[in-house]
C-alpha cells in the first residue's frame, strides 16, 4: 500500500491517537509519507485524523482497522519504510476487567506485527511504545514525604531516577501484556535481526491529548478543571511522575528511527527526568492557578499497581539519541491548557489572576 505521495510510507499504528498524531504531523511536515493504522475506537481520535488530513492532504493516508486483524496489519506493514507501534489497550483498569482482550491487543498483535516484518526480505525498523509499568510498583524502594511530594530515601535515585538496569517486574494484566511485548520487540532484534527499539514511557502530555480518568491524567485534570467538574484522585496525591511534553517525546521517537543502526535492540526510559518530576498535588496547584478558580477534589483508594514514585533516568536516552533538555513542566502545562481551552471555545484567565487564590490544595 502506497501513500498519496507515491512513496513507501512510515506506518504508525494507533496513529490517530495522541502521540501518534503528533508524530505523524511532524513526519509529514518534513515531507515523509505517513500511513495511519487505527481502529478509531477512542473518543476524539477521528478529529485527530481529520486534522492530519487537512494539514497534509498529500502525505497522510489511513487504514481504519483493528490491530487484531492480522491480514490488514500484515498488508500495512508489508510496504512500510518504518513502523512506530503505538496501538494498544492503554488502561490498567480495563486490563483487570478484560485481561484476555488486553493480551490480544497488546501482546498478540505486537507479535503478529513483528512476524510480518520478519517475513520481509528487508525488515523495516520498528520503534515500540512501552511503559514504565514494566518495572512494577517499586514497592521495594523507600520513600518519604517532603511537602507535597514523595521523595526517594536513596539520594542517587532522587538525583537521577529509575534506570534501564532496574529489574523488570510485571504487575497487572496491562503490565504483563506491555512488558511481554516489550521483551518480544527486543528479542526480535537479537534473534532475527529486525531493527527494533523500545521506549519505556513515563507520563506524556500535550496538545491533542484526550485524557480520561484511566489514562492521560494531566489532560484529564485540565479538562475537568476547565469544565468546572469534580476531579477524583486515587491515592493521596503525593505520588510523583516525571511528565514529558509530547514535542519532546516526538523528538525522541524520530531520533530513534534516525539512529536505528546504533540503537537497535535497546530499551530507553523516556520521561521528563528529575527536572520535571512533579506530584499530582503540584500539578493540580498549577492547574488551579491557570484556571483561576478552586478545584473540586475527592480522594479514593490507591489503584492496583500504582507507583508512589516513578521518575525516569533519561541519561542513556539523552546520550544515545542526542536529545535536548526537555520543556519545563509548567511551560508545557500552559501550552496544553491553552490548546484545550481553545478547542472548547474558552479563554484562559490572565496568569496573574490566580495568584490571589489560596495556595494550598485540599488535603485527603
Amino acid at each position: 500500500m502506497t501513500s498519496p505521495g507515491g512513496l513507501r510510507p512510515i506506518l504508525i499504528t494507533g496513529g490517530a491517537g495522541f502521540i501518534g498524531a503528533n508524530l505523524a504531523d511532524a513526519l509529514a511536515a518534513e515531507g515523509r509519507d505517513v500511513l495511519i493504522y487505527d481502529a478509531l475506537l477512542r473518543p476524539g481520535v477521528e478529529a485527530n485524523l481529520d486534522w492530519l488530513k487537512r494539514r497534509h492532504p498529500d502525505r497522510i493516508s489511513a487504514v481504519v482497522a483493528d490491530v487484531r486483524d492480522t491480514a490488514a496489519l500484515a498488508a500495512a506493514a508489508g510496504d512500510a519504510a518504518a513502523v512506530f507501534h503505538f496501538a494498544a489497550q492503554v488502561a490498567v483498569t480495563t486490563s483487570l476487567v478484560e485481561p484476555a482482550t488486553d493480551f490480544d491487543v497488546n501482546l498478540g498483535a505486537t507479535l503478529q506485527l513483528l512476524e510480518a516484518l520478519r517475513r520481509r526480505p528487508d525488515p523495516a525498523p520498528l520503534i515500540f511504545a512501552s511503559t514504565n509499568k514494566v518495572y512494577g510498583d517499586l514497592a521495594d524502594l523507600a520513600f518519604r514525604r517532603e511537602g507535597e511530594a514523595y521523595r526517594p530515601a536513596d539520594e542517587t535515585l532522587h538525583r537521577h531516577g529509575i534506570g534501564e538496569d532496574r529489574p523488570l517486574d510485571f504487575h497487572t494484566p496491562y503490565g504483563c501484556s506491555k512488558g511481554g511485548a516489550d521483551q518480544y520487540v527486543l528479542d526480535y532484534a537479537r534473534s532475527f535481526g529486525v531493527p527494533t527499539c523500545v521506549m519505556r514511557m513515563s507520563c506524556i502530555y500535550g496538545p491533542r491529548q484526550m485524557g480520561t480518568e484511566d489514562q492521560g491524567w494531566v489532560a484529564h485534570f485540565l479538562i475537568r478543571a476547565l469544565a468546572e467538574q469534580p476531579i477524583a484522585i486515587y491515592g493521596d496525591g503525593y505520588q510523583v511522575r516525571d511528565i514529558l511534553h509530547v514535542a519532546d517525546a516526538v523528538a525522541a521517537y524520530r531520533a530513534a528511527l534516525a539512529r536505528i543502526g546504533q540503537v537497535s535492540g535497546r530499551a530507553y526510559n523516556l520521561g521528563g527526568g528529575p527536572a520535571n518530576a512533579v506530584s499530582l498535588r503540584q500539578v493540580l496547584g498549577a492547574i488551579r492557578d491557570l484556571v483561576a478558580q478552586p478545584l473540586d477534589l475527592s480522594f479514593h483508594d490507591w489503584r492496583a499497581g500504582d507507583q508512589r514514585y516513578y521518575v525516569s533516568d533519561t541519561r542513556r536516552a539523552a546520550a544515545d539519541l542526542g536529545l535536548d533538555a526537555p520543556i519545563a513542566w509548567r511551560t508545557g502545562l500552559r501550552d496544553l491548557a491553552r490548546w484545550l481551552a481553545e478547542a472548547r471555545g474558552l479563554v484562559l484567565p490572565e496568569e496573574s489572576a490566580p495568584r490571589r487564590l489560596a495556595a494550598s490544595v485540599s488535603s485527603a
